[in-house]
């Protein structure tokens, strides 16, 4: 029999190829794969449904992951899928695998961290499940939530020339990575070193406990605004912004001179000899939300603090970066792929 490798589809042609061979039988399973979250009609509203998965040594490094920050980490990236459908989550299961080297003090700081989140976000942990784990440390979290029937976002709601916008900054997360990569090794070559990081606590901060954006969706909420298409900011903005055309059918046009970049990051960037741009557009796991409004709602929007517009949605398919240089350049998706 033919053998194909994981790594020639990669995680969304992998997605693609499970969905493929499936059918919503159900009248209430209004979306199944293919957005941030499920949507199942449950009468007045729709219930929102998704799913992560983090694994020890792909997604986190316990070597300068605190558990605290890990399992508000695990929280606030379902709470985030949800946001993105324009919906507030309510409640999550938690499943964690472990193996025999995490203590009972080491699971309770992880739980201090998960009820830290539901805490904050609001959100009830109502069950899930605990098993013995061969490789490590895995934790799942599935999260619910619920949206009004007239209010959901989907990926694929884009018309051409509607407003490109994103929340808050881009890439710090990625040169949170970096910096933590490169103090693990420098630990690793003389234990007696203590790592540098007094200058990196925002970009540390993005990576190891990143915040979901729902004081946005309560925001437009109270602004009557419903996006005309949203995803959130895991695996890049280049990734995200291409799924949302993709499935939109137009293509966009983004100024680099709008991308929201911190002085952090820029130091970073410089510091790493990385391209801000690159690590703006293909770095991930940001967790800010991208999304895109009709012209004419624009102006409710416009004076939102932490919402900034980065371009528009075409005609063409074409989705191309206006640089500062002059010219344009394709965007091409990167991001993470853990496959």
């Amino acid at each position: 029999m033919e053998r194909t490798e994981l790594n020639t589809l990669g995680e969304f042609g992998l997605i693609d190829r499970i969905k493929s061979k499936f059918t919503n039988k159900n009248v209430e399973t209004i979306k199944g794969i293919g957005d941030d979250a499920a949507v199942i009609d449950v009468g007045d509203k729709y219930m929102l449904v998704t799913t992560d998965i983090l694994f020890e040594g792909i997604h986190f490094d316990l070597s300068y992951t605190p558990l605290r920050h890990l399992g508000y980490k695990a929280v606030a990236v379902n709470v985030s899928d949800i946001a993105a459908m324009n919906g507030i989550a309510k409640q999550i299961t938690v499943t964690i695998g472990l193996s025999n080297r995490i203590s009972v003090e080491a699971i309770d700081e992880l739980y201090e961290g998960i009820k830290f989140a539901c805490d904050n976000y609001n959100v009830d942990l109502i069950g899930g499940d605990t098993s013995a784990s061969a490789s490590g440390f895995v934790i799942s979290i599935t999260a619910t939530g619920f949206v009004d029937k007239d209010k959901i976002a989907y990926r694929n709601g884009a018309k051409p020339n509607d407003i490109l916008c994103v929340t808050g900054d881009l890439g710090a997360a990625y040169f949170g990575l970096q910096t933590l990569e490169r103090e693990k090794q420098v630990y690793l070559a003389n234990p007696n070193m203590q790592p540098e990081l007094t200058e990196k606590e925002y970009l540390v901060g993005k990576l190891l406990r990143p915040e979901a954006r729902t004081d946005i969706i309560h925001e437009l909420n109270e602004l009557g605004v419903v996006p005309s298409s949203m995803i959130d900011i895991s695996d890049g903005l280049a990734s995200e912004l291409l799924h949302i055309c993709t499935q939109s059918g137009v293509g966009a046009m983004v100024f680099e001179d709008k991308l929201p970049i911190e002085d952090f990051t820029m130091l970073a960037a410089t510091e790493f000899n990385v391209s801000p741009i690159t690590a703006a557009l293909n770095g991930g796991e940001d967790y800010q939300l991208l999304f895109t409004v009709k012209q004419s709602d624009f102006d409710k929007i416009k004076n939102m603090s932490d919402v900034l517009p980065i371009g528009y949605t075409t005609e063409d398919k074409a989705v191309l970066l206006a640089l500062n240089s002059g010219g344009t350049a394709t965007i091409k998706a990167q991001g993470w792929n853990h496959i």
